[in-house]
């Protein structure tokens, strides 16, 4: 079984976890209404996903 040979630097551990970061989301218009959403994913607006109508039903206020 492989046992690392020295402790890992707080240094070196932090440039591996650099690119860990959460970044901000990427948002995509809806082709129907034209809110900003989540790419791949149902518009919670209209209720329409890849141009199929009314995936899920909206209620309305």
């Amino acid at each position: 079984m492989a046992v690392p040979k020295r402790k890992v630097s707080k240094g070196r551990r932090g440039r591996r976890r650099a690119h860990h970061a959460i970044g901000i989301p990427k948002l995509v218009r809806c082709p129907r209404c034209g809110e900003r959403i989540m790419p791949h994913r149902v518009c919670p607006f209209c209720g329409t996903y890849m141009g199929r109508l009314e995936v899920i039903e909206i209620e309305e206020e």
